[in-house]
């Protein structure tokens, strides 16, 4: 009946509902470092606000990484919870490729810290590079030489301007191609850093 969508791997919390395909609610906002205290407050208000209940909940998305180690573990971590409690499917989608810029060939990046970005390369529902860390200036040389190519993320860290995107939007866009979970309780956060 409805579709929950979960991210907290970056600096923003997004929270959303997708129902016969199409988004009927989502809450986003910068939460750094305090998603944990945020999350399950922000699904009970949408909830609310959308005429659900839990019950209601008929798979979760959540994002998976890479990015923030604790951001990461505190929306799968609910997803599970709800996924168990519910019997329900888990949706797990790169952190990365929720940021894409539709349809367009699209450099999508988190801050991994200490010269490094969270890399990946999409274009449509296609992974042209998979989700890696590269130093900021391969990240740059690669921009430089696909000069088409959206930027997205929060990227001011590297001097290009932040193009917002709507974490649950793309979720939605991405569902029908998403493979479900076959055991939600062994699913992993991706982290990549060494």
């Amino acid at each position: 009946m409805a579709t929950l969508l979960l991210d907290s791997s970056n600096t923003s919390l997004s929270v959303g509902i997708e129902k016969e395909g199409k988004l009927i609610g989502y809450t986003s906002y910068e939460a750094w470092q305090a998603q944990s205290e945020h999350m399950i407050p922000e699904i009970d208000k949408l909830m609310d606000k959308c005429g659900l209940s839990r019950k209601d909940i008929t798979g979760v998305v959540t994002s998976i990484g890479p990015g923030s180690y604790t951001g990461v573990r505190i929306s799968l971590t609910i997803a599970k919870i709800i996924a168990l409690a519910n019997n329900v499917p888990i949706y797990p989608v790169s952190s990365l490729r929720v940021l894409k810029d539709g349809k367009r060939g699209s450099v999508c990046l988190i801050n991994a810290r200490s010269g490094r970005s969270y890399f990946g390369v999409f274009e449509g529902e296609k992974v042209l590079i998979n989700d890696c860390i590269k130093t900021n200036d391969e990240v740059k040389e690669y921009i430089a030489s696909h000069p088409d190519y959206s930027v997205c993320g929060n990227v001011a860290y590297l001097g290009y301007e932040n193009k917002d995107t709507n974490i649950c939007e793309q979720m939605v866009s991405l569902l029908p191609h998403l493979e479900k979970c076959e055991n939600d309780l062994s699913l992993k956060p991706i982290y990549l850093k060494d």
